[in-house]
């Protein structure tokens, strides 16, 4: 009887922040990012790290979504297009790991990228029929030709070939915005099912870690960390740039699927477009 009127601290919480108006909102977004910084700072001590379990969720988030796929047999709400940048940036990163690197991040890679290929070969031919081709109208030129343009002009001075080092530059920037057609997707649906909503919320808690790496990095370094690779050129500070930009653009929704999850809901509802 007393448990009927109760509600856990953190639906208090949620309840109280959703009645604050939009700066308040983006205030408490920057609060919570720094203070999550701050702990990952004292607590991970290799910061390299970052990478790795960034790339060890990513995959996560394709497990899930080839679960939906060979279970519930559809892909509403998935773009095959943010599949199919996802894919390209994967294979160029992983040539250009395997020729630079050739580490535990290449060995995620050529799995990530395996995974995404079947995802683009069940949505393309064995799910095709569910698939929402009128509503992911993102061009691919959109996100493709800037990438290559941006890393044509900047991009890494190491010993590596000119050719190499560009697209090294280019996976770099294709990542950051091959998300862009998902999110077009969702804007058009509005209501975003569980395993696509939880897929991009992996890729927004992939490229906050990302992220949080550069800021750690830059910080630790006094600013210095932006000049070691480019010898004074602009190539860690436009990667450290992606890396924001993409993460700034998963944020919105990942506030809606943090919601959604908070209020017990399944489904992920994003607010009408102004």
């Amino acid at each position: 009887m007393g448990q009927k009127g109760y509600q856990s601290p953190a639906k208090k919480v949620l309840s109280w922040v959703r009645k604050q108006s939009k700066k308040v909102k983006i205030l408490l977004g920057l609060i919570t990012s720094i203070i999550l910084l701050v702990t990952l700072k004292l607590v991970v001590h290799d910061h390299n790290y970052f990478f790795v379990v960034a790339e060890a969720i990513h995959l996560i988030g394709l497990l899930v979504l080839i679960y939906k796929l060979t279970t519930l047999k559809t892909c509403s709400g998935l773009s095959l297009k943010t599949q199919v940048l996802t894919a390209i940036f994967l294979a160029v990163r992983l040539y250009c790991s395997f020729i630079m690197e050739a580490d535990i991040h290449t060995v995620l890679d050529l799995i990530t990228l395996v995974a995404t290929v079947w995802v683009i070969y069940m949505m393309k031919f064995k799910l095709k029929s569910a698939y929402m081709a009128d509503l992911d109208n993102m061009p691919l030129y959109y996100t493709i030709v800037p990438a290559a343009a941006l890393a044509f002009f900047v991009h890494p001075t190491t010993s590596h070939i000119l050719i190499n080092r560009v697209l090294w530059a280019f996976c770099v920037y294709l990542e950051s915005v091959s998300v862009l057609p998902q999110l077009r997707l969702m804007q058009n649906v509005q209501i975003i099912e569980p395993f696509s909503a939880h897929y991009v919320f992996a890729l927004g808690v992939a490229r906050f870690l990302g992220c949080a790496h550069w800021i750690i990095q830059v910080y630790d370094t006094a600013g210095a960390y932006i000049y070691l690779a480019g010898r004074g050129y602009f190539w860690i500070p436009t990667v450290f740039l992606a890396e924001i930009v993409q993460t700034f653009i998963l944020a919105d929704f990942c506030y809606y699927y943090v919601k959604s999850v908070m209020s017990g809901q399944l489904i992920v509802r994003l607010p009408t477009p102004v």
